[in-house]
């Protein structure tokens, strides 16, 4: 007998060249100020992996949709935050997004546990990551999963006829 949570659960694996066309349609369709600084993309639209968008540097979370078929539900970027050899040992989150239908069922929760463990895979020691200070299901999410709050830039945005915090927050990758 299956277990249907196990059956639904996300499972994440590195991103390849072909999963480009579904993760920049998944990018367009989850934009929003609450986390984007870049103006809403329109067509036509550049191809997802580029010369500094990589699918080596991706994980994508795969789950099963509303008619049951196992599909790309989210991703996670996380890549060097330098190329500075004394910064070697940090990674840094550049990029994490939850298909709609897949919010509340872990996705990015196991993304966010994934991009941690590749990072120490690499030899990595510490993980950051900056976030929309009004972001605060993205906040919940990380402060959830071990970071904390390791600075502000007050206003560092404006948005929406409003001025945002950039909040820079970090992890160690301690096992």
């Amino acid at each position: 007998m299956t277990d249907p949570a196990a059956a639904s659960a996300p499972v994440v694996r590195r991103a390849v060249l072909d999963d480009g066309p579904a993760l920049g349609e998944l990018d367009r369709a989850t934009w929003s100020t609450l986390h984007a600084v870049q103006p809403r993309p329109q067509p036509p639209y550049e191809p997802f992996f580029d010369e500094r968008h990589l699918p080596q540097d991706m994980l994508v979370a795969e789950a099963a949709n509303e008619a049951g078929v196992r599909v790309v539900a989210g991703y996670i970027r996380v890549v060097p935050p330098t190329p500075l050899a004394c910064n070697a040992h940090v990674r840094q989150i550049q990029g994490l997004a939850v298909a709609a239908w897949a919010r509340g069922r872990g996705v990015g929760r196991a993304l966010v546990r994934a991009g941690c463990l590749a990072a120490r895979g690499e030899g990595a020691s510490r993980m950051t990551l900056r976030v929309l200070g009004h972001n605060t299901p993205a906040r919940a999410l990380y402060e959830a999963e071990g970071f904390t709050v390791e600075g502000v830039l007050p206003g560092e945005f404006f948005l929406n006829g409003r001025y945002v915090d950039d909040v820079m927050m970090g992890r160690p990758l301690t096992p």
